[in-house]
């Protein structure tokens, strides 16, 4: 889309914002909603940032990778948060991360930053937006968009229940006593909650906690609150607005209330707002459901999220790992594919959630979901739980951090292994095509900390431990310990993936079976220029495979007879039958690049540098 000298909205982007709201409120109300949505455009318009040259059309490149983070994840006495944690940033990360996810700072009242009383302000305890602005000079910012519910004791909570006539209809309320049992839970607690407003009990849908009050959508009012909170964030440096449990936005009694039409049209919408005002700014959708559900949120390739998160991707990690086969992981993998060059996967294995079972729902057998379940147990995690339409329970969310779901904590296994084995999990993400999000704890090492978990009664805290910044550069000094071995390793890895275009968002990628023991994936740059053939083996055993020619794109690859590692150079030739026979050390990976000749120093990268 275009803009304008005389700022104003192109006819194209009108149209489509209109027959949008229309879509939404009416034909009646559609006019005069769109004429404000114009002039809160217009009002933002000269303050947005300028959007840099065209990098593509996704504007990403394989140089991008996002750290997942609380703004006070690092703390130092005495001063910000948020400071501390872009000094610790610009330290230690400035050379391998891109942008950082700065999971909710705004002011909160439960949830660790989920339950917002104030879109526009930055919580005082973490720092001010001028603390916000400093990390984003050094790294693309991602914000939370909370849009779906709002802290119960929020000013707009408040007005509502104090029945002041431009709040009356900002949330959901449901009146006397429908049928829900349609409706998609994804907790066990009360769906409606009761609250006594200045004209009576009102009963308020509360999706997610009875603090989280669900805002209502119905209302052009709320859409047109959030869009200037929206406006807003891309003011304050937003280079990627995630738009958290946004499959719940749209509620309609006699539903499941879950990826209604109205709220992909909502989606829609702000991406056409952000299209035409700041097309660098990307939306990525953050829905915990089966694979099929999540990618819709893709629309048609041009219209809706960006990027959607990857929900099936940590589960099925973590199930080829356990029981060492990568049989289903290789056949969803092989199942992906995108709508358009304009958009990717957000891929992650880590956050500050735990890893979803729903959306291994029907790519892996319920037996194996059980198993997964048993072994979180095993390994010193919580299990969290979701209602089914039936009143009965399914477990919804394993709670562990990520190195120890893929270790057991007791087995007393060498450190080495351990690392190594989180490794291959860490490289798989690393590997597949889109956009890799890293969180904190994984990028560190962290194990799980039972302390918080049980002191807080919060089972999703065994994955949120803070530090004290001489406590983790302390342990960041130490030679050979954990967090050094893994971070030593990540950097490498992303250094690796930096440097090669195979490794681009928009690059091709092939997955194939070979052995059931390793997933191995080949990315293919863009321009089909450069290949590169990742191998993980999966197993504490060696493995040996055997890869033809053919199976590595054949016709393209003539005269490319040498596989070269990027992180110690060894090259590994074609044999005179044209395979590729690579040996594999337990929990080894290897990145091979083809090449025609010897390869330069350019292709190696030393794998602890």
């Amino acid at each position: 889309m275009k803009i304008i000298a005389d700022n104003t909205t192109t006819r194209g982007s009108t149209k489509r914002i209109r027959s949008l709201l229309e879509s939404l409120y009416g034909t009646p109300a559609a006019g005069e909603i769109t004429e404000r949505v114009l002039r809160l455009l217009d009002e933002f318009r000269s303050r947005l940032p300028e959007p840099p040259a065209s990098r593509g059309p996704l504007a990403l490149t394989q140089r991008d990778a996002l750290l997942i983070t609380y703004g006070d994840m690092v703390q130092e006495k005495g001063q910000a948060p948020l400071r501390t944690l872009a000094e610790f940033c610009e330290a230690h990360l400035r050379e391998v991360i891109s942008g950082i996810h700065l999971l909710p700072h705004f002011p909160y009242t439960s949830d660790d930053g989920f339950s917002i009383t104030n879109y526009l302000a930055v919580n005082p305890a973490l720092g001010t937006w001028n603390d916000v602005a400093r990390l984003g000079q050094s790294f693309d910012l991602m914000f939370d968009a909370v849009f779906n519910h709002m802290s119960a004791q929020s000013e707009w909570c408040r007005k509502f229940l104090a029945d002041v006539p431009a709040y009356r209809d900002f949330f959901v309320t449901v009146e006397g006593n429908p049928d829900l049992s349609r409706v998609v839970r994804p907790r066990t607690l009360p769906l409606l909650t009761g609250f006594q407003s200045a004209s009576g009990l009102r009963q308020v849908w509360t999706t997610f906690s009875t603090d989280q009050a669900d805002l209502n959508f119905k209302n052009p009012e709320v859409l047109l609150a959030t869009l200037r909170a929206l406006l807003f964030y891309v003011e304050k440096g937003a280079r990627f607005i995630r738009l958290d449990a946004i499959a719940y936005l749209w509620k309609s009694i006699g539903t499941p209330c879950i990826h209604l039409p109205q709220t992909h049209r909502v989606i829609q919408l702000w991406r056409a707002v952000l299209d035409e005002v700041a097309p660098q700014v990307l939306l990525i959708t953050e829905t915990n459901v089966p694979h099929t559900d999540n990618i819709s949120y893709f629309g048609d390739g041009t219209n809706e999220a960006q990027l959607v998160y990857n929900f099936a991707l940590p589960p099925l990690v973590l199930h080829a790992l356990l029981r060492r086969d990568a049989t289903h992981l290789t056949r969803w993998a092989q199942s992906l594919s995108l709508p358009s060059d304009r958009v990717t996967f957000f891929n992650f294995l880590a956050s500050h959630d735990g890893i979803g079972l729903n959306p291994a729902r029907g790519l892996l057998p319920e037996a194996e979901i059980d198993y997964l379940v048993d072994r979180c147990q095993s390994h010193g995690g919580f299990i969290n739980y979701k209602h089914n339409a039936d009143a009965s329970k399914s477990p919804y969310e394993l709670n562990i951090v990520y190195f120890d779901a893929v270790n057991d904590p007791t087995a007393g296994e060498p450190l080495e292994t351990q690392v190594s084995r989180f490794m291959v999990s860490q490289c798989i993400l690393l590997a597949l095509r889109g956009l890799p999000g890293i969180y904190f704890h994984s990028l560190f090492g962290s194990r799980n900390d039972h302390e918080a978990a049980f002191a807080s009664g919060i089972h999703r805290r065994i994955n949120r431990q803070k530090f004290l910044r001489a406590q983790l550069e302390g342990e960041l000094a130490r030679k050979r310990a954990r967090r050094v071995c893994i971070l030593g390793r990540y950097r490498a890895f992303l250094r690796a993936r930096r440097r090669h275009h195979a490794f681009h968002p928009n690059g091709g990628q092939q997955v194939l079976s070979c052995d059931p023991r390793a997933f191995v994936v080949l990315r293919i740059s863009p321009d089909r220029s450069e290949r590169v053939l990742c191998l993980h083996n999966l197993t504490g055993e060696t493995v040996n495979l055997s890869l033809s020619a053919l199976g590595l794109a054949g016709r393209e690859l003539a005269g490319h007879s040498l596989w070269t590692n990027l992180l110690n150079g060894r090259v590994h030739p074609m044999n005179s039958h044209a395979k590729l026979l690579v040996t594999l050390r337990p929990y080894e990976v290897n990145w091979l690049k083809a090449t025609r000749a010897e390869p330069s120093d350019e292709d190696q990268i030393h794998f602890y540098a």
